[in-house]
């Protein structure tokens, strides 16, 4: 099954990645639902990078694509020690995962990095600033309609021709070094 643009291995795999090899042991992963296309293609690369690393795979977390679910999700991931690293599914899970961690007396990113997802106008702005995975949308759309305009001209199928606009991981203050006093 093929990768969507922005959904593809590089960049959930950049995400964990960049958690693992800032030091954390392994990187824990709040889902998005488990009927989206979307959700299941990012947990299948986020545990094919840590199997590549050797990391153990920690067992998912599932939300629904809202801050309130990731709450929900991170008040679960606080209250365990062994939680250095977390990789949201988007942001909207990312915020609600930093507030709950807040609410335990967890630091971000001393205690606990986290990177979120989508790079929405607000992750800049949170406290601490997210690190999280940029989507060119505009670039992607603009490419859909000049492939959409040049099929009405032409009327030649254009499929196949897009190119892909790749996604980049957005370093941030939510993500550090982890504690070496941590389990």
């Amino acid at each position: 099954m093929p990768f969507p643009p922005g959904c593809g291995p590089g960049a959930p795999r950049d995400a964990t990645r960049h958690l693992l090899e800032l030091g954390h042991r392994t990187v824990w992963h709040v889902a998005g639902p488990q009927d989206s296309y979307s959700a299941r293609r990012r947990a299948a690369a986020w545990r094919h990078t840590l199997d590549e690393a050797g990391a153990q795979v920690p067992p998912l977390l599932f939300g629904d694509w809202s801050a309130a679910s990731g709450y929900e999700a991170g008040r679960a991931l606080a209250v365990r020690p062994e939680v250095t690293a977390v990789f949201a599914a988007n942001d909207h899970m990312a915020l609600g995962v930093l507030r709950a961690l807040h609410e335990a007396g967890r630091q971000v990113p001393a205690e606990v990095g986290v990177v979120g997802f989508d790079d929405v106008a607000e992750s800049a702005y949170l406290l601490p600033p997210l690190t999280t995975v940029h989507r060119d949308f505009e670039e992607v759309g603009r490419q859909c309609v000049a492939l959409l305009l040049e099929q009405i001209a032409t009327g030649r199928s254009v499929a196949g021709t897009a190119s892909l606009v790749p996604p980049r991981l957005v370093r941030r203050a939510s993500s550090g070094v982890p504690r070496q006093d941590r389990p």
